[in-house]
């Protein structure tokens, strides 16, 4: 008894892997459309321009650190302006003129008093200048806040993906379906030209008078514009599908029927645990981001403070030597001791960011739970549809094959199989819509619980 449960088992477990590895099999194809699109969407490309815009802000948050060195220059001509008068000669002349009588000689040259310009004239500085902040509380939470940044457009960036993906399925199978309805209605134009077929037989044997004929012409017509009608549905999913994709619109698609007639059961088994969804990483970034912008705001109280250095020359009329050249090091404080609120009102606005993010954050998660619940119980319709659908095929096909033997033997009016057929057409036109309808709304399923692999994809 116990070999023969254990050799059930094994069969199950067996059929479980095969099954799953034909899954996956039969999704390799459109994974492939989905792997293309990622690569050559161009609003993947715009957020990813996003993406990198905000590493390229965290990499200039984090230089601030880095010293920094400038070329500063001045040069000034100056006339005219406050002056500071020396009585050189005032205080030298009567001396010199004592020495030449002493000397008898004229060694000694009167000087005139000087009157030197305050305002430099024909005067250069040229430096370089290297600044380095030791003590910048700001420098320190700008760079902490990009961090909660790059996160928060990384979510951004997964967030559209994932949107991309589901419209994607929700596309595919749109051409899928509007494909098979194509198929549909011309295989029920074959059955109306047997229809034809017999009933001109029948008025040739003199059966049957020309009715019957007529009104199977007239349905005819009525086909041939109904696959007029859903060739052109086709061609605008297809232009869709390729849109998504950056393709040219009229490229050709590949439908894996294998994939697309897969059982719902097994299509939703393949769905694994929900993971988080991207919107909530971006809002809790989004707080994060607000707090420590409160946090650099309270953080004005702590002074700033700088180091440099000054590597240069100056002097007048362009002259470069050992006397021109110098160098200057210093520190700079800088200690905001009243401001007249404003720091504390700019804190109180942090304060008030941080509590509306926490609230849409509130909002978002009831209502992405919302969404899942909608999501679930519209699949559950779905698949209660898609076997009821099958089920009204099944009961139409035999419906109709019975009566086409009822009309043959001639005790069938031709409107009765008229109904028949139609019934059949509507039956599998309805199946087809069902079951593209199993597959989108697994694909919202999807997108509602996160659970597909983008970063894998990618």
């Amino acid at each position: 008894m116990s070999t023969t449960i254990n050799k059930r088992i094994t069969l199950m477990l067996f059929l479980f892997l095969a099954g799953t590895v034909q899954l996956s099999a039969q999704q390799a194809v459109i994974d492939n459309y989905i792997r293309e699109a990622f690569a050559n969407n161009d609003g993947i490309k715009q957020q990813q321009v996003q993406l990198e815009k905000a590493m390229y802000k965290l990499s200039e948050a984090r230089s601030l650190f880095l010293p920094g060195v400038s070329l500063l220059g001045t040069y000034t001509r100056a006339n005219g302006g406050r002056t500071i008068d020396l009585p050189i000669g005032d205080l030298l002349n009567p001396v010199y003129s004592t020495l030449n009588q002493l000397t008898a000689s004229n060694n000694f040259p009167q000087i005139k008093n000087a009157s030197i310009l305050l305002n430099p004239d024909n005067f250069y500085d040229a430096k370089f200048r290297t600044t380095l902040p030791l003590i910048n509380a700001e420098i320190y939470y700008n760079k902490q806040i990009r961090k909660e940044l790059i996160t928060q457009q990384q979510a951004a960036v997964n967030v559209y993906k994932r949107e991309l993906v589901r419209n994607i399925k929700s596309a595919y199978y749109m051409y899928y379906q509007a494909g098979k309805a194509v198929e549909i209605y011309r295989n029920s134009l074959t059955l109306v030209n047997e229809n034809i077929r017999i009933n001109q037989s029948l008025v040739n044997n003199g059966v049957r008078n020309t009715t019957a004929l007529t009104r199977s012409q007239s349905e005819k017509q009525k086909i041939e514009a109904l696959i007029t009608q859903a060739e052109n549905n086709s061609k605008n999913a297809q232009a869709y599908f390729n849109f998504l994709l950056n393709k040219k619109l009229d490229e050709q698609i590949i439908i894996d029927t294998t994939a697309l007639q897969a059982d719902a059961a097994d299509l939703a088994a393949a769905t694994v645990t929900a993971g988080e969804r991207e919107e909530l990483t971006q809002l809790k970034t989004g707080i994060a981001a607000y707090a420590l912008g409160a946090k650099m705001e309270k953080a004005y109280i702590i002074p700033k403070l700088n180091t440099f250095l000054d590597l240069g020359s100056q002097g007048f009329d362009w002259q470069l030597n050992n006397k021109s050249q110098y160098y200057m090091a210093g520190i700079n404080l800088q200690w905001d001791l009243f401001a007249s609120g404003r720091n504390t009102y700019k804190r109180k606005q942090a304060e008030s960011e941080v509590k509306y993010a926490q609230l849409q954050l509130d909002n978002t998660e009831k209502a992405l739970q919302l969404a899942l619940e909608q999501a679930t119980n519209n699949y559950a319709t779905a698949v209660s549809n898609n076997r009821s659908a099958g089920t009204q095929l099944a009961l139409a096909e035999k419906y109709y094959n019975d009566q086409v033997k009822v009309y043959k033997e001639g005790q069938l009016l031709y409107i009765e199989l008229l109904d028949a057929l139609n019934q059949l057409t509507n039956a599998r036109i309805q199946l087809s819509i069902t079951r593209a309808n199993v597959l989108t709304t697994l694909a919202d399923l999807e997108r509602t619980r996160a659970t597909y692999p983008i970063n894998t994809n990618n």
